[in-house]
């Protein structure tokens, strides 16, 4: 859903500012993204995106999609993720990401779709069973 959002400034013209906005989950996380045309920077939680994710994998992960459509750079982004753990964030971050330039550009379509990135990583934690310690981790088996 693409939102015009005006902003006005005193002693200047309004102008409007388009942003994208997309929801993005990967197992408990669910990240919620703004997509606007900028200089390329990158707010996670109002945090910039080297101090929220400090691994270079998770932040290589997050600027996957920018990459492979040739965007980087062109687009300021802001997120508010919450719930799981680091891994789950950046990858519903970058699916987020990948949804918001999907609504911006349906060209867009045909490099995001062979990556990946627009399919939902549906793989959720199983559920603990009882007389087991974890899922499937048994006690262990004592003859005597």
């Amino acid at each position: 859903m693409a939102q015009i959002i005006p902003t006005s400034q005193k002693g200047t013209k309004d102008k409007k500012r388009i942003e994208f906005l997309a929801t993005g989950k990967r197992k408990n996380s669910i990240a919620r993204v703004r997509l606007s045309s900028g200089d390329g920077t990158m707010v996670i939680n109002e945090r910039p995106l080297s101090t929220y994710f400090g691994r270079a994998t998770l932040q290589m992960l997050v600027r996957q999609p920018f990459e492979e459509t040739g965007t980087a750079g062109k687009f300021n982004v802001n997120v508010n993720v919450c719930g799981g753990g680091l891994s789950g964030q950046a990858g519903a971050v970058r699916h987020g990401i990948s949804r918001a330039l999907l609504k911006m550009n349906l060209d867009l379509r045909k490099p995001l779709k062979t990556a990946g990135f627009l399919t939902r990583d549906a793989r959720e934690k199983e559920r603990r069973k009882v007389g087991c310690r974890k899922a499937r981790r048994r006690p262990q088996y004592s003859k005597r």
